[in-house]
């Protein structure tokens, strides 16, 4: 059986994240990274999976050189290959055209049972980039996954529980199919000492658009139909009307303030 983790390279903190001036995208050179956390879970699902029903684990990342270090924090958990999506031509990619980069990565690949992802970055918070891999590889989704009941690859099926608002909800996919993880999953396992060491040896692949067959039109800020327009700080607010009083001429007063405004 082999799983497919897509990953993201992203800023440690708040702090770390400036804008370029030109574009209007994130500038991540420099900038202090890490795995997206729940990313990390997506590793740990894809181990726990191996150890059930063997067979191996790629992951994969978009981004800058410096991405190799999410990449090889990877390999020091367990998983088995590793490959860097880096190109010029990538840059500025919206979430349309990353999963697009992504799955043609992903087919290149190929003979894969599972597509596992975190189920957003805590840099966008779009959760479109794993439902979006899906589309264009046409495979069954099944979203924010917090448990994984049964995996048959023989009978090319898989039965999840998802987590919804105010309740879970199973269902049952066909395989291969893309699952995008939360956190109460699992708990990520920290890597060996013996991993981080055969991790650091490692070199990882890099490929670029050409080497996964992507069309230029459709990568980069080309092929993103969104865009950052501009980007502000908003002005501070006035302070609000305080109203003193019993409640009900708190209320009266409100509601003449709200008459004089034309809001009532």
């Amino acid at each position: 059986m082999r799983t497919i983790v897509c990953i993201k390279q992203v800023p440690e903190s708040a702090s770390d994240v400036t804008i370029n001036p030109e574009d209007n995208t994130l500038n991540r050179e420099g900038a202090e990274a890490i795995i997206n956390p729940f990313d990390e879970y997506a590793i740990e699902e894809a181990l726990l999976l191996k150890e059930r029903h063997g067979g191996d684990i790629w992951v994969i990342s978009m981004g800058p050189a410096q991405a190799e270090k999410a990449l090889k924090q990877a390999l020091a958990m367990g998983a088995d290959e590793a490959v860097l999506l880096n190109d010029p031509n990538f840059a500025g990619s919206d979430t349309l055209a990353t999963s697009y980069a992504l799955s043609r990565a992903i087919a290149r690949i190929g003979d894969y049972d599972l597509v596992v992802c975190g189920k957003q970055a805590i840099d966008g918070d779009t959760a479109q980039v794993g439902p979006g891999i899906a589309t264009r590889l046409g495979l069954a989704q099944l979203t924010y996954v917090c448990k994984v009941v049964d995996l048959n690859p023989e009978g090319r099926a898989v039965t999840v529980h998802r987590m919804l608002e105010g309740c879970v909800e199973a269902i049952r996919g066909r395989l291969p199919a893309v699952l995008t993880v939360v956190k109460d999953i699992n708990q990520p396992r920290y890597p060996s000492l013996l991993g981080i060491r055969k991790a650091n040896k490692r070199t990882i692949d890099v490929w670029g658009a050409a080497d996964v067959g992507a069309d230029p039109t459709r990568i980069g800020l080309g092929g993103s139909p969104t865009w950052v327009e501009r980007v502000f700080t908003p002005p501070m607010r006035a302070g609000g009307v305080v109203f003193e009083g019993e409640v009900d001429e708190v209320v009266e007063k409100l509601v003449r303030k709200m008459q004089a405004d034309g809001l009532a």
